[in-house]
Formats: structure tokens, sequence, C-alpha cells
């Protein structure tokens, strides 16, 4: 991607740029190197939060606000405390949402398979994304209408083949209803992973069920419809940020892909929606 400014108010190599020094400076010095202390428990078992996504997060936002004056920022540590956070998605004001720590329980036990995400939305819609693998120093990126890209290579989706023949990342719920089908998929722990190897095409699809919190999706939502990719909720409906109520998100190379997708899980969707 050329460093030409998004809708002439950011830079993207200027948000790139904060996103390495943060990582340097934030993340990657706890990495594997993190006390106890620093580990907390959130809602459940599981969801866990460290000094790194707290440090992060707070780095971030105070950066990017001033890389765009007027602009406000939706945070997953900021919107845990403060859950009305979220109404900002709906204001005129540009948003940045954030995920400093993407793939927590990964970091903090010392998998190297997590990422920082940042998404500019702008009338509820998602205009720019990035995310960073600090590990690898990869960064994948997208603009509105300009197509994806990795490391300045652009990026996109596999080709459309028979679900059979292709891999997919799913969360376990979700794999045991493909495996019966010769189907093969993966589990990474990390949104951000999923996102980025479904948009270079190293995974033919993705699967993400529940709380469809807007720092997992923002970015990684249009950087993968950048590259080409076919998504939509499980209604049928395109994602969009502020829909944290809608139940699952679909990625495929297209939208026959999609359907078959949609076809298996069908039965498991309505029996969760009995049970709720």
């Amino acid at each position: 991607m050329t460093a030409a400014t998004i809708h002439r108010t950011v830079d993207p190599d200027a948000v790139a740029a904060i996103m390495r020094e943060v990582a340097l400076a934030e993340i990657l010095p706890r990495f594997r190197s993190l006390e106890s202390h620093e580990i907390s428990q959130k809602s459940h078992p599981g969801d866990l939060v460290t000094a790194a996504d707290v440090a992060a997060e707070k780095a971030l936002a105070e950066r990017l606000r001033a890389l765009l004056p007027g602009s406000v920022v939706v945070g997953e540590e900021t919107a845990h405390a403060d859950p009305a956070v979220l109404d900002k998605l709906q204001e005129d004001a540009p948003v940045w949402v954030l995920d400093p720590v993407d793939g927590t329980r990964n970091f903090a036990h010392g998998v190297a398979r997590f990422a920082v995400m940042v998404a500019l939305v702008r009338g509820g819609d998602t205009v720019a994304g990035w995310i960073l693998d600090p590990v690898a120093d990869s960064l994948y990126v997208a603009e509105c209408g300009a197509g994806s890209w990795c490391d300045g290579r652009r990026i996109r989706v596999c080709e459309p083949a028979p679900l059979r023949r292709l891999t997919g990342a799913t969360g376990y719920a979700h794999a045991k209803l493909f495996k019966p089908m010769g189907i093969r998929t993966r589990q990474t722990g990390s949104a951000a992973h999923d996102y980025m190897q479904a948009s270079d095409g190293r995974i033919g699809f993705a699967l993400f069920r529940r709380r469809l919190n807007p720092w997992d999706h923002a970015a990684g939502a249009l950087i993968h419809a950048e590259a080409g990719g076919y998504a939509r909720l499980f209604d049928g409906r395109s994602y969009r940020p502020g829909d944290t109520a809608g139940d699952h998100i679909i990625l495929a190379p297209d939208e026959e892909v999609w359907r078959e997708i949609r076809e298996i899980i069908a039965p498991h969707v309505a029996a969760h929606a009995k049970r709720r």
C-alpha cells in the first residue's frame, strides 16, 4: 500500500509505525516474561488480561488520538471497564478500534500466536484496518477500496474450491461438525491470525461464533473483504463494527463456499438458539 492518506486525514504508514513502536515497548518485552501478578481474569476463566494488554492499549490510544485530532478510541480493555463506550461507534467522530493483544491467552502462555489489531471506523463502517504480528514483524493493512497488503505485497484470498479441499479455522465446537466430512480445520486461539491466514490464502475459510466484539473483527473483516473474500453474518447480513448482537461471521473465498459452511453449521446454531 502506498503512503496515500486515508480519506486525507491519516497516513497508514504512521499508524503502522505507532503499532510497531508500541509492540516493541510494551508487548514484546513482556512476552514469556510475565509475572503471575501481571495476569488476571476478566469475565470468566480463560478470559485473561495482562499488563501488556493494559499498557499497550493506553499507549496506542494516546498516540492514535494525537495522530487524528477529534478522534475517539474504543479499546477492548476500556470497553470491559465501561461497555457504554461502544456507543461511540454510532457517532460521527472517527473512532479507533483497538485490540492491543489479540490472542491474550496464547500470549500469557508463551505461544507466539498473538497480534495487535487497529481499525479506523467512520459513520459505523470500517475505512481502514491494520493487523501486526509483532513476533514476525509482519503487517497486514487495508483501506476501503484500495485492496489488502502484507508488507508491501498485494494479497488475495485462496481460489474458490469445493469445501472438502479447503482448510479452515474454527473453534473446537465447530471443528467437530466438519471432521466427519473430512474437512480439515485448525484452531489458532487468535482471531487476528485467522483473518491473516484467510486473507492471504493460507486457509480457505474461517468461522467466528458469538460475542462479535468490534476489536476482534473490525480490522480483519475489512482486510479479508479487500483481499477478495466473501464474509457475512449467519443471517446473511454484512458485518458492521457496531453489530455486537450478530451471531457468527463466516469467511469464505466466495458465496458458494459460504453457503456450504452455513448449511453445515445451521443445526448447531438452531440448537444453541433454543438453549438461550
